[in-house]
């Protein structure tokens, strides 16, 4: 990846939208940044085949991309979903192992490899069912693995 793109996972509450040269734009107010540079993120664009529509007044957990201009391009075809809506293992595994040292793998279309043994393959197709009650959490070996609930790494 380009050093000038980083990739974001942040929790954020969107105050304003409008439409800007095709493109959604979201004023967001940034209430946590767990994943990306230490800077406040101020507005989220949405656009392209995966665009998505967002509520002003409701907080959203984001992933996406920030540019060196400060904004980030998110797309339905990432990971948008309501915070109030998140599983309580989702909560969890945030605030608990987010930054234990586990990549997500993003696979679009099989085959999807996997390289590195802290790495976990997250099937982009569906983002429901079982991704709403499982975690990628580094085990004792070093290696990473999906588990549900919050079983305790081996």
């Amino acid at each position: 990846m380009s050093p000038s793109v980083y990739f974001v996972v942040i929790r954020a509450k969107v105050v304003g939208v409008k439409a800007v040269s095709g493109n959604t734009h979201y004023d967001v107010q940034q209430i946590k940044m767990f994943k990306g540079p230490n800077q406040d993120i101020h507005v989220i664009f949405t656009g392209g085949p995966c665009r998505a529509f967002l509520e002003t007044n409701k907080e959203y957990l984001f992933t996406g991309r920030l540019n060196t201009d400060g904004t980030v391009h998110v797309m339905m075809c990432d990971f948008i979903h309501s915070w109030e809506a998140l599983s309580d293992t989702q909560m969890r595994s945030l605030t608990l192992h987010y930054q234990s040292g586990c990549k997500i793998i993003r696979c679009n279309a099989l085959p999807c490899p996997i390289s590195a043994p802290d790495e976990c393959l997250w099937m982009a197709i569906g983002q429901s069912g079982p991704w709403d009650n499982i975690a990628c959490i580094k085990r004792g070996d070093g290696s990473c693995a999906w588990y549900k609930g919050m079983a305790p790494p081996k």
